[in-house]
């Protein structure tokens, strides 16, 4: 069987329970696999004797067992199982004296007593790594790493000097070119015989084989309640052995000969499918180069000289199971810059063919409607707006599309650029759509774009379509979008159906782009009856670092808003520790006071009700499913689970909170957290309290229909219920005047760029506002210095570079957790600009004398692939 990337593990790993384990992490073929990379690498192990032993430092060893006893646990269910080791031999070959230790083992179930009992029996050799502690004048090893030697191997004794002395250089070459054990017959007694119909399987055919694979560095994952990270790595180890790696990675660049570890082949047990095993004898050259077959390269080999980096399957490898941590970090090196150069090659053909479509040509005309429009208003534009309204309207003179993405601060005036960008294309006899995420958005969007172009002349037509309209209505708005009549339409993701036809659509923008993918805003380019492609606009209001903005979204042009219209004042942020009961109840105060003066406050939620904690796995949300796939329509985000489990679309709609610090225990499990608040239990409380005796409250979730969000959002602009609770559907865009306080629950859990977006929702009317975040950080912990960034700055930019800095690129600007399957996993926006601007300049040179990349087959693959699995560019966050 060819096994490749695309391979599935259901096909190739019998255990069942792993596959459905892997899955939940998001493994699912054999790429998946090896692209899952370790969050950190463990030093190598030093050899010690027992002698040399101390408490706290992890060490390695050889011995034998001496004996072994089960003792039932009679104060608890359970048992202990314990064992005596005796490292004479292997004290000898470090010239100190021999001595004893206890290995201990504790286990509610019989079955895994049974098995250590079978592998642990009297002169059975073993290598033992562990932490050493002392109990009861004793030196114990408390559940070590055990591997067996099988019976006859080289021995222990002599011979070991040489192996001891290249594991303590400390350097990680432990196997050199010959086999001290080799002349050396074992000291240790032969094991027992196995019992009868038992067939005892051992770990290792020597102790030197044992002793590297114990003491050599090894990679660290994040794991879940379902599986763990070693049984992680043996699975990826397994489907590398399969591919053909018999041998570990060395710094030579080669597969290790003689005398290295070996890559042990993976048992029937385990994996389905053992590629080449009639071909035993395998030479680390022949299994590197079958590796390689399996793995091939994605950057060119001109490239990859220049740079002087490994080859894909040999950085596989050395990722997978490093010689030393120097070579782990070389192998990630060249894996971070492979992302960094097939992003940048799919960016810049991106843009290329961009360029060479047609587009409807909207050059501006006297006293165009633009103009009369800008007149109208009853403010004056900021600078930063005027020279955004310039640029756009030179993109849109040219009869190929324009490709710009506006960036601007939360109430930056972004709509008003927007509306005078589609009154230039109306001006020039053309339609023009304004997509939104949401249908609360679309309509508060078609609302205010009516007021503004009433008293334009000639009259503007603004057409509304939604999902959520009533069947008559949203036939005529179709009718009307298919008249092709010159004029604004404001729609939510109705727009890319197949019943929506714009014939003469010269204009597509989009606010908040990251809701959308690039498939959707493509098949509005299908739209036009001529043929030609709609000039686009993307919009949004999460901050970018610049760098970042440069990085990937190189196939645009980018325009900043930097300014806030006059008459807004500071919101002013308080970190409220929800314990600290006298300061909470201050703040209720607070808001029942500005509430009574009749202005209004959010109150934001991550969950929507104390149920949705199953769908969490115990402990709240992960990181790198919150800004995921797409968001779900109203309520923010979709979850995984501490489990490390994908959490179905209904947890999806129930949870909104983008949280990217998921924290993690030195084995890469997750740690449990204090479970989420939920919006109708906040509600419940907040209704009993005194201070809002007399007021109504109101929720919003995204599980409520569409005309319910429309309700609920009229009477709380309205006054009717001035406090709304809600989930993080209120993030985006929505805009009540009279909102002056939100309080966000469970705020240490949030992404900064998410609590940035969610504070700009008071203080549109400029009144004084107050944002309040309501944490459960422990003090001095990573949480609480987040939110003292927020805390501290208005800055959007600052605040997303604070982001990057805390989060890592990929979570906030899309890797494989942020948006269906990412290429992006090891590229660090930031950090990395330096190498993102090499890759850039080395991808022009490349497509400049091959434009298709028909001579780089596996690098047009990749970028194929990083365009269909990066939809979302830009996560919100």
């Amino acid at each position: 069987m060819s096994i490749t990337m695309g391979t599935t593990l259901a096909s190739l790993v019998t255990n069942k329970r792993r596959v459905s384990a892997l899955k939940s992490l998001g493994i699912v073929t054999v790429g998946d696999a090896l692209t899952y990379y370790p969050f950190r690498v463990t030093e190598p192990v030093p050899l010690r004797a027992i002698r040399e032993a101390a408490p706290g430092q992890q060490m390695a060893f050889a011995a034998v067992i001496r004996d072994m006893r089960v003792v039932p646990m009679n104060a608890r269910r359970g048992y202990r199982l314990e064992a005596t080791v005796d490292d004479a031999d292997f004290a000898r070959s470090r010239r100190v004296p021999g001595s004893t230790a206890r290995l201990t083992f504790f286990s509610y179930r019989k079955s895994y007593v049974d098995w250590v009992s079978m592998r642990l029996r009297a002169g059975t050799s073993v290598v033992v790594s562990g932490m050493p502690s002392e109990y009861m004048g004793q030196l114990q090893f408390t559940h070590p790493e055990i591997l067996t030697v099988a019976p006859g191997s080289a021995g222990a004794g002599a011979g070991l000097e040489g192996y001891a002395r290249g594991a303590a250089s400390g350097n990680g070459a432990f196997a050199g070119s010959t086999d001290p054990y080799a002349s050396v017959q074992s000291a240790y007694p032969p094991a027992a015989a196995a019992p009868s119909g038992a067939a005892l399987k051992y770990d290792a055919d020597t102790v030197q084989e044992a002793l590297t694979r114990v003491c050599r560095p090894r990679p660290v994952y994040h794991a879940s309640s379902r599986i763990s990270s070693e049984h992680i790595h043996e699975t990826i180890l397994g489907l590398l052995w399969m591919m053909g790696a018999r041998t570990s990675s060395t710094p030579d660049g080669q597969l290790a000969g003689a005398g290295s570890a070996g890559i042990v082949a993976p048992t029937t047990d385990t994996i389905a499918v053992q590629n080449g095993e009639e071909n035993s004898g395998t030479t680390a050259e022949s299994g590197a180069e079958a590796l390689s077959q399996s793995i091939p390269d994605v950057l060119p080999e001109s490239v990859r000289k220049a740079k002087n980096l490994m080859h894909r399957a040999e950085a596989f490898l050395a990722i997978h199971d490093p010689a030393s941590t120097a070579r782990f970090k070389e192998a990630i090196e060249t894996l971070r810059y492979e992302e960094a150069f097939v992003s940048q090659t799919s960016l810049l053909k991106a843009r290329s063919h961009a360029h060479k479509s047609a587009a409807h040509s909207c050059p501006l005309v006297t006293d165009s409607l633009r103009d009369q429009f800008i007149a109208s208003l009853p403010f004056s534009l900021t600078a930063g707006q005027q020279q955004v309204i310039h640029d756009i309207a030179a993109d849109l003179a040219h009869d190929w599309p324009m490709q710009r993405l506006l960036q601007g601060e939360v109430g930056s005036g972004k709509t008003v650029v927007a509306l005078a960008a589609m009154l230039q294309a109306v001006d020039a006899g053309y339609q023009a759509v304004l997509v939104a995420p949401t249908q609360v958005l679309a309509e508060q969007h078609a609302e205010t774009i009516g007021r503004m172009v009433e008293q334009l002349k000639p009259a503007i037509p603004v057409t509304l379509l939604t999902g959520g309209m009533k069947l008559a209505a949203r036939r005529k708005a179709l009718a009307a979008a298919s008249s092709g009549e010159p004029g604004i339409i404001v729609a939510t993701h109705a727009a890319f159906s197949k019943t929506f036809q714009a014939p003469h659509l010269a204009l597509v923008v989009i606010d908040e782009q990251h809701r959308f993918g690039v498939e959707q805003r493509e098949s509005l380019n299908a739209k036009t009856d001529d043929g030609t492609t709609p000039h686009l606009l993307v919009m949004t209001a999460t901050p970018i670092p610049r760098t970042a903005a440069m990085t990937w979204f190189g196939d645009l042009d980018i325009s900043w808003l930097t300014e806030l219209p006059g008459g807004r004042k500071p919101i002013r942020t308080v970190v409220v520790n929800e314990a600290d009961a006298a300061t909470m109840g201050r703040m209720f105060a607070h808001i029942r006071a500005r509430v009574d003066t009749g202005e209004r406050a959010y109150i934001v939620c991550p969950r929507i009700d104390a149920d949705d904690e199953e769908n969490e796995g115990g402990s709240g949300v992960s990181a790198a499913a919150g800004s995921a796939r797409g968001r779900a329509a109203a309520s923010g985000s979709s979850a995984r689970t501490a489990a490390g489990g994908r959490a179905t679309r209904a947890a999806a709609d129930a949870i909104g909170i983008d949280d990217p610090y998921e924290t993690f225990d030195e084995n890469g499990e997750t740690v449990a957290r204090p479970p989420l608040h939920a919006v109708a239990e906040i509600a419940d409380r907040l209704q009993k309290l005194p201070q809002f005796q007399g007021i109504r409250f109101a929720t919003l979730t995204g599980r409520d229909k569409d005309d319910v969000k429309t309700q609920v959002m009229a009477d709380f602009a309205g006054g009717e219920t001035p406090i709304l609770v809600s989930t993080t559907v209120i993030e985006v865009g929505v805009d009540v005047k009279q909102a002056s306080c939100i309080v966000i629950f469970d705020a240490d859990r949030y992404g900064l760029s998410q609590l940035h977006q969610l504070r700009g929702r008071v203080g549109r009317g400029g009144t004084n506002s107050w944002a309040f975040l309501i944490s459960r950080a422990e003090p001095g912990s990573p949480a609480e210095q987040r939110l003292e960034v927020i805390h501290h700055s208005l800055d959007g930019a600052e605040i997303a570079q604070a982001d990057l800095e805390f989060r890592g690129a990929g979570d906030v600007l899309g890797d494989a957790q942020s948006g269906g399957k990412s290429s992006l996993k090891l590229l660090r926006v930031v950090k990395d600009a330096d190498m993102i601007a090499d890759a850039r300049t080395r991808a022009e040179q490349l497509l400049a004398a091959d434009p298709e990349l028909a001579g780089e087959v596996q690098l047009a693959g990749a970028v194929l692939d990083f365009t269909r699995g990066n939809e979302t560019f830009l996560t919100s966050s």
